[in-house]
């Protein structure tokens, strides 16, 4: 069986996307969907995201890590996803979707800059050394000295699988202030179980985190990832962030066909 499959960028987090609206592809296969992300082995990828049909919105996202497991919300891949759709001419410039944590509007330029918002945030839990949310997936935030020389794998893996968040984990975020509204960071990503180039419900979480914390008053902050340059916005009213967006490059990189 020959799979047609699209890859695609953004700040450097790379995404297999597959049409999916047939129901074709044997997404219970997790051995196969890992297969796929494999480097070496496979096409590469971060992770897998299939686009398939809703009833209420204009198409439904099914994101898998690369280890071939189902995973909750990939910020990201959701912007990549929508620069797909529309290159799939299911949508125009607009466009909503339904994803693992629900509901998200979507807009994406002619230059592919996708503005993509994100769930609410109400529940922050911060600690002496490190913040805690949830932004579609779960986010450990933690100022770091010297992020360039940082060994985020090893340190990163050693929080993910500690004791503090059980055997679900989390995904764990260094961070370091640039300016009043610039931060620069650095991510292990569980599932990858690596650091990846970008991640953007982890974008998002630090911006939050760093707003909630009082380190920055601002309400539209840029990130530095590894891979290049986010931005995210939202609202506050007390300890309620609403209105949140993500908002970045998504780049179609190439098309091809594999055998499975």
């Amino acid at each position: 069986m020959q799979i047609e499959f699209y890859k695609y960028q953004g700040t450097g987090n790379d995404f297999v996307m597959i049409d999916n609206r047939t129901n074709t592809f044997p997404k219970e296969d997790i051995t196969l969907i890992a297969h796929l992300c494999d480097r070496r082995f496979g096409i590469g990828g971060d992770g897998l995201i299939l686009l398939e049909n809703d009833a209420e919105t204009d198409f439904k996202m099914v994101y898998y890590n690369s280890d071939g497991n189902q995973s909750t919300m990939c910020g990201n891949g959701g912007r990549c996803l929508v620069a797909f759709a529309k290159k799939l001419h299911v949508i125009k410039n607009n466009c909503s979707f339904i994803a693992i944590d629900g509901l998200h509007q979507a807009s994406v330029t002619e230059d592919g800059i996708v503005s993509l918002q994100m769930i609410d945030v109400t529940e922050i839990k911060t600690d002496l050394n490190y913040t805690f949310l949830n932004t579609g997936s779960p986010h450990h935030v933690e100022l770091v000295d010297d992020l360039e020389h940082f060994n985020v794998k090893e340190n990163g893996a050693a929080i993910r699988y500690g004791g503090l968040y059980g055997e679900e984990g989390s995904n764990i975020n260094f961070v370091k202030q640039i300016n009043d509204s610039t931060f620069s960071i650095r991510t292990y990503e569980r599932g990858v179980e690596d650091e990846t180039l970008a991640c953007g419900t982890g974008a998002t979480a630090v911006a939050i985190a760093m707003n909630a914390t009082g380190l920055t008053t601002a309400t539209a902050i840029d990130v530095n990832v590894e891979g290049g340059k986010l931005a995210v916005s939202f609202d506050r009213k007390d300890n309620q962030y609403t209105n949140v967006f993500l908002i970045g490059p998504a780049e179609f990189v190439f098309k091809g066909s594999i055998a499975i």
